[in-house]
């Protein structure tokens, strides 16, 4: 007589035999083996997010022989808008977006686009990185993990305030100084940041790869 094994997926019961039964654990481990992880670094503009992405991605696909990652810098897609001249009308002022556009409009649309992209990765059980900073958007990354049963890395960079100052000044972005200084106080304080911070004012990139590799742990975010 053959033996049959009963698995509740929720809306049906599916009947296996000892045969099937065994094939299936083995396809549901393979996929627990290959499901794919988030790793989102947030920070003020200044403190390396895109730099510390792009070379986190290369460790991981070298130095620990991940098989793929895809990288998304989420001020590409805000770079997509093209504006009037910034000399004669900035697109910042005091922190904020001058009227060529609303800026909760860009940033709901940046957000659009970076939830989409990261979805079709993960739905191939690809790693994504995304950089960006992120202020109340945490439940939409959350969902995003939730939808796809992935594993939420959540790395807050930041750095001292003359670091970013002069981070910020070298590339060229003075205007945005207030704005990063004032995301510098503003992700530090907040209560969901809490041990997801680093601090890389003192740190070469290397030195920096390496120490969030290893303590990686500590960044990941409880359900």
């Amino acid at each position: 007589m053959a033996l049959h094994y009963i698995y509740d997926f929720g809306i049906k019961k599916v009947t296996f035999t000892k045969n099937n039964y065994k094939l299936f654990c083995e396809h549901i481990e393979r996929a627990m083996i290959y499901m794919a992880n988030i790793y989102f670094i947030s920070g003020p503009c200044g403190c390396g997010k895109s730099t510390f992405t792009d070379a986190f991605a290369k460790h991981m696909v070298t130095v620990e022989e991940k098989k793929q990652a895809y990288v998304i810098h989420g001020d590409d897609f805000h770079q997509g808008f093209v504006l009037r001249s910034y000399e004669e009308e900035p697109f910042w002022e005091n922190g904020q977006a001058a009227d060529q556009a609303e800026w909760h409009e860009i940033l709901k649309f940046n957000w659009e686009c970076i939830l989409d992209v990261a979805g079709k990765a993960l739905a191939r059980n690809i790693d994504v990185l995304i950089d960006y900073v992120v202020e109340d958007e945490m439940p939409l990354l959350r969902k995003l993990a939730d939808e796809h049963s992935a594993e939420l890395y959540y790395i807050v960079l930041t750095a001292s305030k003359e670091a970013i100052t002069a981070r910020i000044r070298e590339r060229g972005d003075i205007e945005m100084t207030d704005r990063a200084l004032f995301l510098k106080r503003k992700l530090e304080e907040m209560p969901e940041n809490k041990g997801k911070l680093y601090d890389n004012s003192e740190k070469t990139l290397e030195e920096e790869v390496e120490e969030i590799s290893r303590d990686i742990g500590r960044f990941i975010v409880e359900e």
